[in-house]
């Protein structure tokens, strides 16, 4: 999924960033934004899901879950 977003402003090492055509409002941190950034500037945002992430963050969540209940048993 591809969405595009136009820097608002810049605050405080925080971009307001205006999401799609409905410019929903995001804060998000300079840090994480291309070099160089500036308002007005339209960024291409691409988002998707991280199957092998999501899967490794569960299992690990799964572990922990059955370790807590193994100790309170």
């Amino acid at each position: 999924m591809r969405i595009c977003a136009v820097v608002d402003r810049l605050e405080n090492n925080k971009a307001v960033l205006l999401i799609a055509d409905e410019e929903i409002e995001v804060i998000w941190p300079i840090e994480f934004l291309p070099v160089g950034v500036a308002e007005g500037d339209i960024l291409s945002l691409e988002m998707g899901i991280d199957k092998e992430a999501t899967s490794a963050a569960r299992k690990e969540a799964e572990d922990l879950l059955q370790q807590v209940l193994q100790q309170n048993k």
